[in-house]
């Protein structure tokens, strides 16, 4: 399975500092947890968090879930640690708070390579401040970046802009960042939904980043997974279609046809390598199970 065809589709954030939390993170369906070491996590409560998510990721007792921990940004106290512990541990990723250049992966890079970590330790950083998007395109193209997470809270804030149903004021952004993940060929995971208590909100929402573009969406909390899970997953009829499709365009070839219809519908080149993708995630998600 390529790195984007990995299913991204609910990427659950838990306090590490939570034992609680970690403990029931080992039963919820997300295709991806992170271990929060930043802003779940009150100051006095990092050191101990630290150790927990270093503990976690090395349990084996996840399963197939892609294991990441949001490091400290390296500008706070705790940063250059919590790189160097999660760079020991191995995870699938770290995520790493207000990226604003290529050169700050860089960093996280070499501090990464310093801790001893794989060179399958990847990077995911949170693109949510102005000079992040303005710099978007180059940190995209970071060779250890696999995944873009768009920190929608921080970003709205940034830009003094509420945060509304449609979010309209930050469609903008969402789309600059979905263009540079798009034209460097990564993995990019839509920000989080705040009101865990409004599921008509969150799938509207979840409907939206699908529709965009994203490959998945951050979470909150368990219930919110199913919902995500289910809008990023191709559908039974979408698979049937996809099926259609490959089988008779496959079969115009052979006859030699130039046209190919299927339900009306004339088929391209790229309405088979749409419909081969769909094939392809199904795939991907059956794996996880």
């Amino acid at each position: 399975m390529t790195d984007d065809l990995r299913p991204r589709r609910s990427v659950l954030y838990m306090p590490a500092a939570n034992e609680r939390a970690l403990e029931k993170a080992k039963t919820i369906s997300a295709d991806a947890i992170i271990f929060d070491l930043e802003d779940a996590v009150a100051p006095d409560a990092k050191p101990e968090a630290r150790d927990k998510a270093v503990a976690a990721v090395r349990s084996g007792e996840y399963g197939n879930r892609e294991l990441t921990i949001r490091c400290n940004g390296l500008d706070t106290e705790w940063g250059a640690g919590d790189i160097a512990a999660a760079g020991a541990a191995n995870p699938s990723a770290v995520v790493i708070p207000k990226v604003d250049s290529v050169e700050g992966v860089a960093e996280v890079s070499k501090q990464l390579d310093a801790a001893g970590a794989s060179a399958d330790v990847m990077i995911w950083p949170m693109i949510e401040t102005p000079t992040a998007i303005f710099n978007v395109r180059e940190i995209a193209t970071h060779p250890r970046v696999a995944v873009l997470i768009m920190g929608t809270n921080d970003l709205a804030k940034e830009l003094r802009s509420p945060i509304v149903a449609g979010r309209h004021p930050l469609i903008p952004h969402l789309a600059t960042a979905l263009l540079a993940a798009r034209e460097a060929g990564k993995v990019i995971v839509d920000g989080v939904y705040n009101d865990v208590k409004d599921p008509d909100g969150f799938a509207a929402e979840c409907v939206q980043g699908m529709e965009m573009g994203f490959d998945g969406k951050t979470l909150i909390h368990p219930s919110q997974v199913d919902p995500a899970n289910d809008t990023w997953a191709p559908s039974a009829d979408e698979v049937e279609y996809a099926g259609r499709v490959i089988e008779a365009f496959d079969e115009a070839v052979a006859a030699g046809k130039g046209v190919v219809t299927v339900d009306g519908r004339m088929i391209e080149n790229l309405h088979v390598d749409n419909a081969r993708r769909v094939l392809a995630v199904a795939d991907a998600i059956a794996a996880l199970a």
